[in-house]
């Protein structure tokens, strides 16, 4: 009688187990089966750990690496800490709020591609934004040529495109708040800062990690806006881990390099996430 249950279960969950290994444990497999090859003279190689032993001591590899995750320090917690905001103004009642969550929806109805090239028409010298700066007395800017402002020009526009995603995720944890706890700490005297930081982020967590983690693996993974603006460029400055994979690949043909770096991606999302999960599940009860 007690394996039926199990048997059950496990019929149930089937289909999800053959979705994860087909669309997540086959790719990853293969990608390291690959990294252990290399193309010389149109001939495919068995080189073991060659690609990782060269990657190590590529300078190339190295910068990417530090723009990778130079880049998630930054876009991360300033997407979830704005979704975030945006999720608490988005409930308010107050006059005028229907304009607000239209405006702030608006993102999420624009492909990624055509997003990209409508801020690289902002984005020009001569476009909207240095326009609008040139009143303040304020540059013009080369913000996509500039190796200083390349990045920041990239993460700006990456999260116009992903805070009202992430925001819609956030709503849905704020309303699964019950009202009952909130106003217990209103006719406690608890002021609007205190029941914030003492009652919706603790009740907050599971959708803050959910949107945490989700939001670090995407951006491991953004590419279209450095290939479609920058190329890795100027200097290397928007260089990251996926666009470098991609030179290594397609640009010289090199896919066991390629491969390597995708595992490196992949170790590299494990290492962090787990982390993630650790300090931000520590807190809750057994």
């Amino acid at each position: 009688m007690t394996r039926r249950p199990s048997l059950l279960i496990l019929f149930a969950l089937l289909p999800a187990l053959l979705g994860l290994a087909v669309f997540r444990a086959y790719p990853i497999g293969l990608a390291v089966f690959e990294s252990m090859f290399t193309t010389l003279r149109g001939e495919t190689v068995f080189v073991g750990f060659g690609n990782y032993t060269a990657l190590f001591a590529s300078s190339s590899f190295w910068n990417s690496v530090a723009v990778t995750l130079w880049f998630n320090l930054i876009i991360n917690p300033l997407q979830v800490a704005l979704a975030l905001m945006l999720a608490l103004m988005f409930v308010q009642r107050i006059p005028g709020i229907f304009i607000f969550r239209l405006l702030f929806l608006i993102p999420i109805g624009v492909s990624l591609p055509v997003a990209v090239i409508i801020w690289r028409i902002l984005l020009l010298p001569q476009g909207l934004v240095n326009g609008a700066l040139s009143g303040l007395d304020l540059g013009p800017f080369r913000f996509l040529t500039d190796p200083a402002l390349a990045l920041y020009a990239i993460i700006a526009i990456a999260t116009w495109k992903g805070i009202s995603y992430w925001m819609i995720f956030l709503i849905a944890g704020l309303q699964n708040i019950p009202v009952e706890i909130d106003e217990a700490a209103r006719l406690e005297g608890a002021s609007a800062w205190q029941r914030f930081c003492l009652v919706t982020l603790p009740l907050m967590r599971p959708a803050l990690l959910f949107v945490l983690v989700a939001d670090i693996t995407i951006n491991f993974l953004l590419f279209a806006p450095i290939f479609m603006l920058t190329n890795g460029g100027p200097r290397g400055s928007t260089n990251v881990l996926m666009y470098e994979a991609y030179k290594s690949g397609f640009a010289f043909g090199d896919m066991g390099r390629a491969m390597a770096i995708v595992v490196c991606i992949v170790v590299l999302l494990l290492v962090i996430v787990g982390l993630q999960f650790k300090l931000l599940s520590s807190g809750r009860q057994p």
